[in-house]
């Protein structure tokens, strides 16, 4: 059993989104530097297409893929974890998400 296999479609929503979240922030970087994407393949020493890739949220955005990125637009990524609002269903039920946080070790609440 793979690390992810205890809900892997939620775990791939989860991924899509967080690429979409990436790409449109790098897009709106770019748009405020007044940057093109062949800028961005040019001072990341890639072809066109890679940016293409990395822009589209179907490559598999690594974290080196986004350093590489930051590091050729002079920025920097913040990642932040942060519980999701509770849904009326889970309200009702009584059930949180912060029980596995508290179980692993980390604290039940995490902020960046």
């Amino acid at each position: 059993m793979g690390i992810f296999a205890r809900d892997e479609s939620r775990t791939t929503l989860a991924a899509s989104r967080i690429a979409r979240q990436a790409t449109a922030s790098l897009a709106g970087l770019l748009a405020g530097q007044g940057k093109t994407r062949s800028d961005l393949a040019a001072a990341m020493g890639v072809s066109p297409g890679r940016v293409s890739q990395i822009m589209s949220g179907d490559a598999n955005l690594t974290v080196r893929t986004l350093a590489a990125v930051a590091e050729a637009l002079d920025a920097d990524v913040q990642i932040t974890f942060c519980p999701r609002p509770q849904s009326a269903e889970a309200k009702a039920g009584g059930s949180t998400d912060s029980s596995s946080l508290r179980s692993s070790g980390l604290p039940a609440r995490l902020s960046g």
